[in-house]
Formats: structure tokens, C-alpha cells, sequence
């Protein structure tokens, strides 16, 4: 198992100090959590429950239907 150094700033290790007391969780596993996360490479699962939660963008075709033609281009 791996062991990394950091120095955190008065004002982010309060914060975290407040998170892992909320959570009841070790520094340790607080951060390889966050590393976890920033690192994974499938989206989160409450990302993943919003495929189908809003109609289909139209098509190419069903976009372009309403336009006119585009004019001739000059010979290069």
C-alpha cells in the first residue's frame, strides 16, 4: 500500500476535518475516496439514471428538412 505526504492550507484541513467527524470515516480513506472518484472512468450511477430522462435531440435529416437549398459555390 502506497502512503503520500500533502500539505493542506488552515482553512481546507478544517473543512475536511469536518467532513470525515460527519462521516465517521479515516483521513485516509476520506482521500483515496476523493481519488477514487476523480479518477474513475464510468460515469456515476446517478448520472447514468438520466439516460432516457428527456426526449431525443432531433436528426441531421430532421433539423435540415426545414432549410432551404444552399447556393452554388464559385469554382475555386
Amino acid at each position: 500500500m502506497g502512503q503520500v505526504t500533502i500539505y493542506l492550507d488552515q482553512q481546507t484541513e478544517t473543512k475536511m476535518k469536518a467532513v470525515i467527524k460527519k462521516n465517521r470515516i479515516s483521513k485516509s480513506r476520506w482521500i483515496a475516496d476523493l481519488i477514487r472518484e476523480k479518477t474513475a472512468d464510468v460515469w456515476p450511477v446517478h448520472i447514468q439514471k438520466l439516460a432516457g430522462a428527456w426526449k431525443d435531440l432531433p436528426s441531421a435529416e430532421e433539423i435540415r428538412m426545414d432549410m432551404s437549398s444552399d447556393i452554388k459555390r464559385e469554382p475555386v
